[in-house]
């Protein structure tokens, strides 16, 4: 009996080791991630584009517009080798167009950074982001969708991708 409480017990302290290092990268990054939110709140470009990673929203809505041509019935190899050599243009222009703090006011307000509110802090923030994998958390309420995802890249935590349909961040057609 002993031994099964002491088995317990190791178990717990490994498994709450584990929950603090996930508790101290969300800590991590929650300031970051505040940085960035701030700065599309206040229209700051300079301090937005410290914390995005282009390529790889660039990336993100290169694939999305060949998701998008496959499901359009481009599956002749002519139409989606046409669509490839589209799709990095584009994704280009998109890029330029929408990878700035307008386009995610509507996240920002989510998340309570309004100019009428009082800003959220580091420790609200971090209660916000979700630990998924390699190196990433992305920033949802609870039970609610993954709208932006970060990544960190040596001390910083970048934007490097977004949903753009939970984030209410629409393709104009």
């Amino acid at each position: 009996m002993g031994m099964r409480i002491k088995a317990l017990l190791a178990l717990t302290a490994v498994a709450a080791s584990l929950s603090a290092c996930a508790t101290v990268s969300r800590l991590d990054a929650a300031g970051d991630v505040h940085d960035l939110l701030v700065a599309i709140r206040d229209n700051d470009r300079a301090a937005f584009d410290a914390h995005v990673d282009r390529r790889a929203l660039k990336s993100q809505i290169e694939a999305r517009l060949m998701d998008e041509a496959r499901q359009r019935g481009g599956r002749s190899d002519a139409a989606m080798a046409l669509a490839a050599l589209a799709a990095g243009p584009l994704a280009d222009v998109a890029g330029e167009a929408l990878i700035r703090p307008e386009t995610f006011h509507a996240a920002a307000n989510y998340y309570g950074y309004t100019p009428d509110r009082p800003i959220p802090g580091r420790v609200a923030i971090a209660s916000t982001l979700r630990p998924i994998g390699n190196g990433q958390v992305c920033a949802a309420k609870k039970t609610g969708p993954c709208l932006l995802t970060f990544t960190q890249e040596g001390t910083t935590w970048r934007l490097t991708g977004f949903d753009a349909e939970a984030a209410n961040l629409h393709l104009k057609r």
